[in-house]
C-alpha cells in the first residue's frame, strides 16, 4: 500500500464493488484530516467503535453536513442513549437485552434507529452476539422493539479460517437473514425488514461481497495501519 492515496485505496476498492454495496470508512484512531481527504473522494458513511471518540470528530466535522455515522463496536448498555444521539446506525446489537434497552431509548426520541443484529453463525468466544438458535429463539421478542428499525444482521467471521471458510460463514449469515425474513411473516413487524448485510472488513471484503455483502467497512484497507 506504500505509494497509495487514500484517494486512489477508495477509487480502487469502488471498481471492485457491486454499484449497491455500501463502503463504510472505519475510522478508529484515523484523524479528521485522513477523514476529510476520504469526505472529498466520496465517502460519506464512517465507522466509528468507541463513543468518545466520535463525539470529538463529529463536533470537528460539522461543517460536513451529509455524513452518516456507524457505530460498529460492542456497545455498553450504559452508553446506549449517548450512541443513539450519536449514531444513525448500530451495527452491534448483540443481545436481546441491549435491543430492548435502544427500543426503550428510541421510543423517546423522533427518529428511527437503523440497527443490525450481531450474529455468530460459529462459535466465537472472542466475540459478542447471538448464536443462530439463540437469536431465532429470541425473534418473537425482538419483533416487540417497534422503535428500532432492525434491518438486517451484522458478523465477523472468527479468526485463523481459511478463505472457504470465511466465505461458509458469510453465506450462512446470508441464508440466516433469508430465514429470518421468512419467519417474520407470522408477525405484523414493519420495523424488521432484514435486508441488510454488514459483513466483510479490509481482509475478507471480497468474499463478504461474494456472499451478498450490502454494507462493508473497511479501515486498514482505506487509511493503512494505525499506531
Amino acid at each position: 500500500m506504500s505509494g497509495e492515496t487514500i484517494a486512489s485505496r477508495i477509487a480502487h476498492i469502488r471498481q471492485s464493488l457491486p454499484a449497491a454495496t455500501r463502503l463504510i470508512a472505519v475510522t478508529k484512531q484515523v484523524g479528521v484530516d485522513a477523514m476529510r481527504e476520504a469526505y472529498m473522494s466520496g465517502i460519506r458513511d464512517f465507522g466509528e467503535s468507541r463513543v468518545q471518540e466520535a463525539e470529538i470528530k463529529q463536533e470537528q466535522l460539522q461543517d460536513l453536513p451529509d455524513l452518516t455515522w456507524h457505530f460498529i463496536g460492542h456497545l455498553q448498555s450504559n452508553k446506549a442513549s449517548k450512541a443513539l444521539h450519536l449514531f444513525q446506525w448500530i451495527h452491534s446489537v448483540d443481545s436481546l437485552f441491549l435491543a430492548q434497552r435502544l427500543n426503550r431509548i428510541a421510543s423517546t426520541i423522533s427518529w428511527t434507529p437503523q440497527v443490525c443484529l450481531q450474529v455468530k453463525v460459529l462459535p466465537d468466544p472472542n466475540k459478542s452476539g447471538w448464536s443462530v438458535p439463540d437469536l431465532l429463539q429470541d425473534l418473537p421478542q425482538l419483533a416487540q422493539c417497534s422503535y428500532l428499525a432492525m434491518r438486517g444482521l451484522m458478523t465477523i467471521p472468527p479468526l485463523g479460517l481459511s478463505e472457504a471458510e470465511i466465505l461458509a460463514v458469510f453465506q450462512q449469515t446470508r441464508d440466516l437473514a433469508a430465514q429470518i425474513r421468512q419467519e417474520l411473516t407470522q408477525y405484523p413487524t414493519p420495523s424488521m425488514p432484514m435486508d441488510q448485510l454488514s459483513m466483510g472488513m479490509s481482509g475478507d471484503y471480497p468474499l463478504a461481497v461474494q456472499a451478498g455483502a450490502t454494507m462493508i467497512r473497511l479501515g486498514t484497507r482505506l487509511f493503512g495501519d494505525r499506531q
